[in-house]
């Protein structure tokens, strides 16, 4: 499946550009804390940095779920827009790399490459979220709906601009 397969390369790239970029740019904050049982479920795509694991992708979902060990399940999905809907999916693992906050995770499709996902910026009621990596090359905005309100995110994307991200480079998704 092309999700699965292009999340090895991901992966790859977070783990290559990640130290060469972050010497650069001001650390990265994250928020403060993550309850990950209000975090856990679907959370929509609304728009997110390019990158050709997601080409064709239309209607990306993720779907995250506690394991028995007490590592989080990511199920990613999309709808292919060159073969009339056909849903891919990738399966990984994410892991809390940092326990006090559990803001900072790392994500794998395909072990033993991991990627960093730290959560940025989060909505009190847990209705949204921003995840980013250090070195500002990926980024998702992410919403319990398939739809924000625009002007959430608005405010959204400014903040990301002035967390180092190169807001011009947004796609903007394509929920039904």
């Amino acid at each position: 499946m092309k999700l699965a397969g292009a999340a090895i390369f991901v992966l790859i790239a977070f783990a290559l550009q990640g130290c060469a970029c972050s010497a650069r740019l001001k650390p990265l904050e994250t928020v403060k804390t993550v309850d990950l049982n209000r975090y856990i479920g679907t959370w929509y795509e609304i728009a997110r940095m390019p990158f050709w694991a997601e080409n064709n992708c239309a209607g990306v979902t993720a779907t995250y779920s506690i394991k028995a060990n007490g590592d989080i399940e990511v199920l990613n999905r999309c709808r292919d827009t060159r073969k009339t809907g056909k849903i891919s999916e990738a399966r990984g693992t994410a892991k809390v790399v940092d326990a006090v906050t559990n803001s900072k995770l790392k994500v794998t499709f395909f072990w033993p490459f991991y990627g960093a996902y730290w959560i940025i910026q989060l909505d009190p009621s847990y209705q949204w979220a921003v995840v980013g990596e250090p070195g500002r090359k990926y980024l998702w905005i992410l919403s319990r709906t398939p739809q924000m309100d625009s002007k959430q995110l608005k405010v959204i994307v400014e903040k990301a601009a002035s967390q180092g991200y190169d807001t011009s480079r947004l796609v903007y998704g394509d929920q039904p």
